[in-house]
């Protein structure tokens, strides 16, 4: 459906959707258009006047911006992209098909087209690939005067004015930045790098990881970080809510991942029934696999549970346990190489580190249940038999065994993934759970075996 009908001039359900949310803020009107139609959200934007159509597009939170502009007219479509955001405009447009990516990319003038096309040319998730061409940059020669007055003339076209930055006049290599504060305090006359930082300015190589780039703007407390090429020359600044936008995008997705599914891509709402069991139908599938190993390595100790069936009171506790404690080593060490705080080649840190933690959380979860099973014997609520003080040796000893081996599991699973390049948050709660589950049965086993024989077993 083509809504050039619905010119941005005009439009009744336009009126009504500002008259229904008058007073509501940009942010109010985003979450409003969410939740209508691709259609019917075109016909809202087509009417409403185009510098405010313009900023609720250039909002990341707006879902389907691309769907409604590719159903737009070419004229009306253009004069939005115009509007918007060049990395706005290059994250919409690769959202899109090849022959609609192709329209709309034609109706554009030839220095946007230049500009987007670099920003697409980028990789996702880095610096090159979530910074905007819009910035405030100035000669190393020019006055603080001089500066104010460029400032007043494009902030309307700029990302930000919150940092200008300082170019050699030869060489456009990056030299100084200058904070807005510093300047409009600066005397009129004075040169501009009478006011600008002093040091060497922070930047970011284009095909900088984007959680790098959010490090260095937490650490050096930025609002904006410039993206030099290798001779120095700024390319672009990365804004502190583009690298909020990716990383809640991404967030989201370890998240998910960390269930045991796919990514969902899209808001739970939104995504279909089909799309759903989708989704989550192969982890399901693969995870019960996987826990059918846990049936196989029963049958392989069908003799040892015929002799001593008070066994398999214990085996959810021993089970659950090692679960427990591989997916707790597994959320510790995922965060820790997201934030940067561990690296690959911290393994064997890791390793030295779990082991002794996994050997006295196995100790404590031991010891209660070796009290619980003295106190149910005790207290005449179940009998386990001549041999309890065995079988309760026997649940104190798996327990620690299971829970180390439970940590260690967890703990070196996302260093093995992160090695392969894949995504450490694959290594998913559930997968780790199932995997301990099949280990802890054959580790309680054994040690069953180990201290049981010539009494029950």
């Amino acid at each position: 459906m083509n809504i050039n009908r619905f010119p941005l001039r005009a439009g009744h359900a336009a009126r009504a959707f500002i008259n229904n949310s008058r007073g509501a803020t940009i942010a109010e009107h985003v979450d409003a258009l969410n939740a209508l139609s691709v259609q019917d959200a075109g016909r809202v934007l087509s009417g409403m006047p185009l510098d405010y159509a313009v900023n609720i597009l250039d909002r990341p939170e707006l879902r389907n911006a691309a769907q409604i502009l590719a159903l737009m007219g070419a004229e009306d479509a253009a004069r939005l992209l115009h509007g918007m955001s060049n990395d706005r405009v290059a994250d919409v447009l690769l959202e899109l098909d090849g022959e609609t990516r192709a329209r709309l990319f034609s109706s554009l003038d030839e220095p946007v087209r230049i500009a987007i096309q670099h920003l697409m040319g980028y990789p996702p998730r880095t610096a090159g690939g979530i910074m905007t061409t819009e910035f405030v940059s100035v000669p190393d020669s020019w006055t603080v005067a001089q500066t104010l007055d460029h400032v007043r003339q494009v902030e309307r076209s700029r990302e930000t004015v919150y940092a200008i930055y300082v170019l050699d006049e030869v060489s456009h290599a990056l030299m100084h930045v200058v904070t807005l504060r510093r300047l409009i305090t600066g005397e009129p006359d004075a040169s501009i790098l009478s006011v600008a930082q002093k040091g060497t300015p922070v930047s970011a190589d284009p095909l900088m990881k984007q959680e790098d780039v959010a490090r260095l703007i937490r650490k050096h407390d930025l609002l904006a970080l410039p993206v030099t090429d290798e001779h120095g020359q700024v390319l672009g600044i990365v804004t502190v809510d583009d690298v909020i936008d990716t990383m809640i995008s991404d967030t989201t997705e370890a998240a998910q991942k960390f269930g045991g599914m796919e990514a969902l891509g899209q808001p739970y709402m939104k995504i279909n029934f089909a799309g759903m069991i989708r989704k989550r139908a192969g982890w399901l599938a693969a995870l019960f696999l996987g826990e059918m190993l846990t049936a196989s390595a029963m049958q392989h100790f069908e003799g040892e549970l015929e002799k001593a069936v008070v066994l398999t009171l214990f085996i959810p506790l021993i089970m659950s346990s090692g679960g427990n404690s591989g997916s707790q080593a597994t959320s510790l060490i995922i965060r820790a190489l997201a934030l940067g705080e561990l690296k690959l080649s911290d393994w064997w840190k890791v390793l030295l580190r779990e082991l002794p933690t996994g050997i006295v959380l196995g100790a404590i979860l031991g010891l209660v249940g070796f009290i619980r099973i003295v106190f149910w014997q005790s207290a005449g609520l179940y009998d386990y038999g001549p041999h309890w003080q065995m079988v309760a040796i026997t649940v104190f000893a798996a327990l620690i065994g299971i829970v180390t081996f439970g940590s260690i599991c967890g703990s070196m699973l996302p260093f093995l993934l992160q090695k392969l390049r894949l995504d450490p948050a694959s290594a998913s709660a559930p997968f780790v759970a199932t995997l301990v589950d099949v280990t802890g049965l054959v580790i309680y086993f054994s040690v069953a075996l180990l201290i049981l024989s010539g009494t029950l077993l």
